[in-house]
């Protein structure tokens, strides 16, 4: 059974925007799109290691900011002639607050 936690309120992060959550496992970016849908991956680009939380957010996407990978905000897959993969967190949006699968955080591997 999933243990979530409120992280914060949908609007404590702009449309097309992100920010940054930092557990024990490490640091989780928590991406808004402008269709106001909430996703969470790990904070780091399998590239070299880009702050994702810093890329620009688009469609279903976000690019790194360092070199311009783009990492789909729905698997975590490197998009383009790229390859890697994101870790990917289960977050849920609840009167108006998101939140984040606890259960999965802590087994994953944020960076």
């Amino acid at each position: 059974m999933s243990d979530w936690i409120d992280i914060a309120a949908v609007s404590d992060i702009p449309v097309r925007g992100a920010r940054v959550v930092k557990s024990r496992a490490g640091c989780v970016a928590i991406f808004r799109t402008a269709s106001n849908t909430v996703h969470a991956l790990d904070n780091v680009c399998p590239h070299k290691a880009g702050p994702l939380a810093e890329g620009i957010v688009h469609g279903t996407a976000v690019t790194c900011p360092l070199h311009n990978w783009v990492i789909s905000l729905e698997t975590g897959m490197v998009q383009g002639p790229d390859e890697g993969q994101v870790t990917t967190y289960p977050a849920r949006v609840v009167d108006g607050r998101i939140l984040l699968d606890a259960t999965r955080l802590r087994a994953g591997r944020a960076a």
